[in-house]
């Protein structure tokens, strides 16, 4: 497809669509924020408030940015595909539009710059994997969380999951316990690999045998408990720095998802996210500046730690598994820190109770909330377990 096809969805959407309740909350919400943005408040305050649910919602500016997209790609149409596609890229990354955003921060005290933009490009990187019950299971590096679920799919590869029934209390406690130590060394280890050197030890088999044994199955633990993938101990050394903050102040709710397996077998699962309300608006672009550098720390020496260039560790965390070989499975969520634990659920639901796709992710569900948040003030709450009402019900 070509981007004139793809973005025009959005391009209508920006012309204006109606309000529902939750946007209504989030724009009321952002209102001290945005005020002291024009170019934001002009946005999501017209007439200035919040629009009321049932009234039009219009994002002119991005509406005019996307638009000039598409004017570039056919101006480059004669070009193949992907060169046209190219010359949008370069438009936006070296061209107006970055200098746009960077004019924008330079008066706003941001710190992106043109140059900033020309010298950003993905990168194609080779995906983390490992192996449970004959799955082969891949997620991305570890300036994401994604590696937390390997790791706590090798721990609980050590318990008879299934013998424990589906969301009994056993089963919670296990998979909770175990999802608390992959979520230390989450908090711990992970951040840009291209900045620092990351232990590949973390995601080993041995490792997992060494760490499982620290699960009480008597008792929570309130401790967060990193081990020592260096020297392949259970536990970090005692003069091991860790980063420790307040009580978190909630998740954000704006990331999606989007899976496709198709008729050759090929698979794609992506977590599209970022610049949440009340992002600030990078003048008349209408384009929302990303709010992911909160997710770095200032702990000297974290391999998350702040530093220019360098990824922050970010929540979003597609997956992809294969069976025999096969393709099999594509699955991620929204959540913030809660996307693993919602998608360890899921995944066990399928391969350990036998659950189609339809009745996995409608199984009830729970959340711990003992890891450091990403979010905000990075707090934590240690002994809270949220646990949907449906438990309650016979037969949940």
């Amino acid at each position: 497809m070509r981007l004139e096809e793809v973005i025009q969805p959005a391009i209508e959407l920006a012309h204006g669509f109606p309000v529902n309740a939750s946007l209504e909350r989030a724009l009321t919400r952002a209102r001290p924020i945005a005020e002291r943005w024009p170019s934001t408040a002009r946005i999501y305050l017209p007439r200035g408030r919040a629009p009321k649910e049932g009234e039009i919602f219009v994002e002119a500016d991005l509406a005019r940015t996307f638009q000039t997209l598409v004017r570039v790609e056919n101006q480059n149409a004669r070009r193949v595909r992907a060169a046209a596609i190219e010359a949008v890229r370069d438009y936006f990354y070296c061209g107006p539009i970055a200098k746009q955003i960077s004019d924008f921060c330079k008066q706003a005290g941001c710190l992106l710059r043109e140059g900033d933009f020309a010298a950003y490009h993905a990168r194609v990187e080779e995906p983390l994997s490992t192996t449970y019950r004959g799955a082969q299971v891949y997620k991305c590096g570890f300036w994401t969380q994604s590696p937390v679920f390997l790791e706590n799919l090798n721990l609980l590869e050590g318990f008879d999951l299934k013998a424990m029934k589906h969301n009994s209390a056993d089963y919670v406690h296990t998979v909770v316990e175990a999802e608390k130590l992959g979520y230390a060394d989450r908090d711990a280890y992970h951040g840009d690999p291209n900045f620092s050197l990351i232990a590949p030890a973390l995601l080993s088999k041995d490792y997992a045998n060494i760490r499982r044994p620290l699960i009480d199955p008597q008792k929570a633990s309130a401790a967060h408990i990193p081990g020592d993938p260096v020297h392949m101990a259970a536990r970090a050394p005692e003069h091991f720095v860790r980063p420790r903050y307040g009580h978190r102040n909630g998740e954000h709710q704006d990331t999606t998802c989007v899976h496709v397996i198709d008729h050759d077998g090929d698979l794609f699962s992506a977590t599209p996210s970022d610049a949440w309300i009340p992002a600030v608006v990078a003048g008349d672009t209408g384009i929302p500046l990303t709010q992911r550098a909160q997710a770095f720390v200032l702990t000297p020496g974290h391999p998350n730690q702040l530093a220019p260039h360098k990824r922050p560790r970010i929540t979003l965390t597609p997956t992809l598994a294969l069976r025999d070989g096969q393709p099999w499975l594509v699955f991620s969520t929204p959540g913030g820190d809660s996307q693993d634990q919602t998608l360890l659920q899921i995944f066990l639901n399928v391969i350990e109770f036998g659950m189609n796709p339809q009745e996995a992710p409608e199984a009830p569900r729970f959340d711990s909330e003992a890891m450091y948040s990403t979010f905000n003030n990075h707090g934590d709450q240690p002994l809270i377990l949220d646990v949907e009402k449906r438990f309650e019900e016979p037969g949940a």
